[in-house]
């Protein structure tokens, strides 16, 4: 397998993991506010990976270094999953799966803008035959979207935040190790999660934790924070921005199967034919092995 492969198959099943996100989170949401989970899930998270970090020699950074690393975490862990729950509770379930879907074209656009990428047609090409996927996916639920200005505001904000931590973890992972700023970066969204944790943590008891609310915040802390977070920062670490992004597309396709295969929900044509042109964004993407990507990576 190469390399380019692999960093491919690492973004897709990030992009799986965070798909898997929306039936444990369902559980957990009834006992535990979002800004709670969210400080748990990042702990969590940080201490399963920093065993790892430390058999590698730990991280001995200047200064200058952790504050930039863990100011791009503030970004992505704090201000945008931050602001994608706020988005989520003003708005809709469907109206965050289609404004969020964008995220891949704002990865393009800043890694355009801030490492000077080129888009190739090839790459071009998949980002739309994906993007009409993701569509295809979504067309069942956008019929029951409602037009909340500030919901989807904040959810557009959201993707933003996220393509921009993307781009910025790809050009920190240009000299530095993928698995020490997976961790720091998740460190640098504490702080501005913890406040508001604790702020929301008022009332919330141990009698109202079930065995289903403890293994789904494992689920989250361990595979869709701990070792999404990774896979994804590798893949961004190996591909180009516009490619790593390519594999965000995988997110929605998981998260309507296993609402199929949990919560019975129905599996559209639609959905069917999505999914295969997901598939074949994601080929293209793999397979675009010119010269200029590997060396990019």
């Amino acid at each position: 397998m190469s390399r380019r492969t692999g960093a491919v198959l690492a973004g897709v099943a990030a992009a799986a993991f965070w798909g898997g996100l929306y039936p444990a989170i369902k559980v957990i949401m009834e006992v535990m506010p979002p800004f709670v989970l969210l400080a748990i899930r990042l702990a969590l998270a940080a201490a399963v990976l920093w065993p790892f970090v430390w058999q590698r020699g730990g991280v001995h950074w200047p200064l200058r270094t952790w504050l930039r690393v863990m100011a791009v975490g503030a970004l992505g862990f704090g201000f945008t999953l931050g602001i994608q729950f706020v988005g989520t509770h003003l708005s809709t379930a469907s109206n965050g799966a289609l404004i969020t879907s964008a995220t891949p074209a704002f990865v393009v656009l800043f890694g355009a803008w801030l490492l000077g990428e080129r888009l190739t047609r090839r790459q071009a090409v998949a980002l739309g035959v994906a993007t009409v996927g993701v569509l295809l996916v979504l067309l069942p639920d956008m019929r029951g979207m409602s037009s909340v200005f500030w919901g989807n505001l904040a959810l557009l904000m959201a993707a933003m935040g996220w393509a921009l931590y993307s781009v910025l973890v790809r050009a920190l992972t240009r000299t530095l190790d993928t698995l020490q700023v997976s961790l720091v970066a998740m460190l640098g969204g504490l702080p501005v999660v913890v406040p508001l944790a604790l702020w929301q943590s008022r009332g919330v008891t141990l009698d109202d934790f079930s065995w289903g609310v403890v293994w789904g915040v494992l689920y989250v802390a361990l595979f869709a924070t701990a070792a999404a977070m990774f896979l994804w920062n590798y893949a961004f670490t190996h591909l180009e921005s516009g490619a790593a992004a390519l594999t965000f597309f995988a997110q929605p396709v998981v998260g309507v199967l296993i609402g199929a295969l949990w919560l019975g929900e129905r599996v559209t044509l639609g959905f069917s034919l999505g999914g295969l042109l997901i598939a074949v964004g994601l080929y293209l993407s793999a397979t675009n092995c010119q010269e200029d990507c590997d060396a990019s990576a």
